[in-house]
């Protein structure tokens, strides 16, 4: 094994143990007295049959992710011919041996094995060639290999989302999370996961930036975060905190297993780098899924993007193409990781939700007509006022019937670039929009304390178009 070459994994793909067994089956089922042969010798142990010295690499069977130490089938006729050579009697080249098809395309190092303290190290080192074939066939989006992680129950898996200034790319605007413990789960019996109960979710605005810098070509909403409560933190916490999270959620870094956290995301790759360049570390066994190779993959399209195209896919294109529409404003951290992790969810486990999904997984200070809460920093509240001009300021609206509150609207996203919200102005009132594109509102509302959406206007239980006002 002291020399050092490299081979082609094509054509190595007969399992090395799995000749010396057939063989043995072929004797039995043939009745023939092998023990009584002058070649005998070399079928008592698989030790005395690694005494030919066997040429080998180690792969990974495509199919069904399993590593082997495996040889050629030239290497096996030679075997053949010097039991002919040297003992005078023929052996027949049998077909029941195992075949795999190699997943690595890239050269292997090729090893010669004559004993068997050198076939105990080399098969020592087959846990990590499968991982290693394991992280590259999720990372590619391999359904079977994505779908065998959901359906083991024991990983956890998490989302992130960011969202930074289109001025400045090293601004950091927002940080949310959405993560699904899935072991944890199972050992409750609470199998498959609730979106809206069982994923832990989190949504991070940097205060320094909070109300001073709004995406505009993009427009981001910090303070509609659907699914829990924001939390406004200085700019210098954050990495303590990200890496909190995923402190919170990993197994040790084992060489030859993966490791219980599994990084979801779409257009995960560009997560990464931010998270690199912030110095949050993963342990090198994680695994990486790409929401967006994933559903390339599952819908068999060969589309490659050109450099002219965004970096970074559109979440919202991945919604629509799997029939979702979510009732929540996108552009917002934490409802964008919350929505890559359901999307996920529903590619590789589709049965486990409803085929649309409802208003009712969002907090319930979305679904009931309450003023947004201020945020708070190191335990003090924020004045609302100071957050009431925001873009992303919508007045949550209900229609009521008898006195009871009704079905909350569902709100979506038609672009990704889309303004959805317009602040109202006090000075018109007659419910159309301006020259400027400013949306004016009709009926008694108060300075600033409202915002209209074109796409939440509908009319519900006879109301006019703009709904009713605000409790």
């Amino acid at each position: 094994m002291s020399d050092f070459h490299l081979v082609d994994p094509e054509g190595w793909e007969y399992d090395l143990q799995s000749v010396h067994s057939a063989y043995m089956g072929y004797f039995q089922l043939h009745s023939v007295p092998w023990y009584d042969r002058s070649w005998g010798h070399l079928f008592e142990t698989f030790e005395q049959f690694l005494v030919f010295s066997w040429p080998v690499i180690t792969v990974t069977d495509a199919r069904t992710g399993r590593a082997h130490i495996v040889t050629r089938l030239t290497s096996i006729g030679a075997f053949l011919k010097m039991i002919r050579t040297r003992f005078g009697e023929t052996l027949p080249q049998i077909d029941n041996m195992l075949q795999v098809t190699p997943f690595e395309t890239a050269q292997r190092h090729l090893r010669n094995v004559n004993d068997w303290t050198t076939y105990k190290k080399l098969y020592a080192t087959l846990p990590a060639v499968a991982l290693s074939a394991l992280r590259a066939r999720v990372r590619s989006g391999d359904p079977q290999a994505v779908r065998s992680l959901w359906a083991s129950r024991d990983k956890t898996f998490l989302a992130v989302g960011f969202v930074w200034s289109e001025r400045n790319g090293q601004t950091c605007l927002e940080w949310g999370y959405a993560t699904v413990r899935c072991g944890h789960l199972d050992g409750l019996g609470a199998w498959p996961p609730v979106p809206g109960t069982n994923y832990r979710k989190g949504h991070y605005v940097i205060a320094e930036y909070a109300n001073k810098i709004v995406n505009r070509l993009n427009p981001n909403y910090p303070w509609m975060f659907a699914f829990g409560e924001s939390q406004v933190i200085p700019k210098a916490k954050l990495p303590r905190i990200i890496q909190s999270v995923i402190s919170s959620l990993v197994s040790p870094d084992i060489e030859t297993l993966a490791n219980n956290l599994v990084l979801v995301g779409h257009g995960v790759q560009a997560d990464i780098q931010r998270l690199e360049e912030m110095k949050i570390k993963f342990p090198p066994n994680t695994l990486v899924i790409d929401t967006a190779t994933l559903q390339r993959t599952l819908s068999g399209s060969t589309h490659i993007s050109s450099k002219h195209q965004s970096p970074r896919p559109s979440i919202v294109t991945l919604l629509h193409s799997l029939g979702i529409q979510p009732p929540c404003m996108l552009n917002n951290a934490g409802n964008d990781a919350f929505m890559a992790l359901y999307a996920f969810q529903r590619m590789v486990d589709p049965g486990s939700l409803p085929k649309d999904m409802v208003v009712s997984t969002m907090r319930q200070g979305v679904v009931h007509p309450t003023p947004v809460p201020s945020p708070q920093i190191s335990g003090q509240r924020v004045p609302a006022s100071s957050i009431r001009n925001h873009p992303s300021m919508l007045s949550t609206r209900s229609s009521y019937v008898g006195g009871m509150v009704g079905e909350v609207e569902k709100l979506f996203l038609t672009s990704p670039i889309s303004p959805l919200l317009l602040p109202v102005t006090e000075g018109n009132r007659s419910g159309q929009a301006g020259r400027a594109g400013t949306l004016r509102a009709r009926g008694e509302s108060s300075q600033g304390d409202r915002c209209a959406s074109p796409l939440a206007m509908s009319t519900v239980d006879g109301v006019g178009r703009e709904g009713p006002g605000k409790e």
